[in-house]
């Protein structure tokens, strides 16, 4: 029976009439912030990461773009297409204050700018930015400018990451990729094996680690990785995440992932950023 058939029905002691009250409203349970995210279809570990690094008071809403599980150029590049679609979903009536792509890989493949511009088109209301913004912007604000690299990417990637950090002004010392194509099997790399890999390719003119990947446990070992080399190190969503809080006006220290999360966000690193 249809509700309308039920409405006709009921008899006019049977229709409910609600008392007229006041309601009381707040600023809800994200009243400091609210963040949106876009990950991968294949990613097993974001959503949780991204959790895991979130202050009391801040929202995450969190979407899924649809991607093929190998992790080729070509494959990286139709990311692009669902963006904007992908953005305007991330809860438009509440309106999140930064909108982020969290694949740092098809950052660089399509473009920071022509990212944000997507994102943007789909949730004009909020402040766009990708991955791999933000952690230019982290390696910057712990003025970084020697760094080692290490990734679980094909070696295709691997050359289009280097062109990129050297373009935005870091020396990179080295860059070693575990030439993995399986987006879901990064997932599943044992958080030792990262710390070890990370610690194998360090050197000791290098300022900085960076971890790259969002898709990948890093975060797990991420300080154990920084107090056995003694230096800052970078992961993707570390990196991510400390920038998108700050950008937000969130400056909380937290502890256990590093001393980046001790610092606050600087207006011209985000400069830098556009100018990079």
């Amino acid at each position: 029976m249809s509700n309308s058939n039920v409405m006709a029905q009921a008899s006019s002691s049977e229709i409910v009439r609600s008392a007229i009250r006041k309601v009381q409203y707040d600023e809800g349970t994200h009243w400091r912030a609210k963040l949106g995210f876009i990950i991968l279809s294949t990613d097993l570990v974001g959503e949780e990461n991204i959790f895991r690094l979130v202050p009391e008071g801040v929202g995450a809403s969190i979407t899924r773009l649809r991607t093929e599980n190998d992790c080729t150029v070509a494959n990286l590049a139709l990311h692009i297409d669902g963006m904007a679609e992908a953005a305007s979903i991330l809860q438009p009536e509440a309106h999140p204050d930064v909108v982020c792509y969290v694949c740092t890989s098809g950052s660089i493949v399509n473009g920071e700018d022509r990212v944000m511009a997507e994102i943007k088109r789909g949730a004009p209301w909020a402040q766009p930015t990708t991955l791999v913004s933000g952690v230019v912007n982290a390696l910057r604000r712990l003025e970084a400018r020697r760094i080692v690299v290490a990734t679980p990417y094909l070696d295709e990637v691997n050359t289009m990451e280097a062109v990129f950090l050297r373009q935005k002004g870091f020396e990179v010392l080295d860059i070693q990729g575990l030439n993995i194509e399986d987006g879901e099997a990064m997932g599943r790399i044992s958080p030792s094996y990262i710390r070890d890999f990370a610690l194998s390719i360090d050197r000791d003119d290098a300022d900085a680690i960076f971890v790259s990947c969002g898709g990948i446990r890093t975060l797990d070992v991420l300080q154990e990785i920084e107090d056995a080399a003694q230096k800052p190190v970078v992961c993707s969503t570390q990196g991510m995440m400390w920038d998108c809080l700050r950008r937000a006006g969130i400056t909380d220290a937290i502890d256990g992932y590093g001393r980046l999360f001790q610092l606050d966000w600087i207006d011209e690193s985000a400069a830098n950023i556009a100018q990079g």
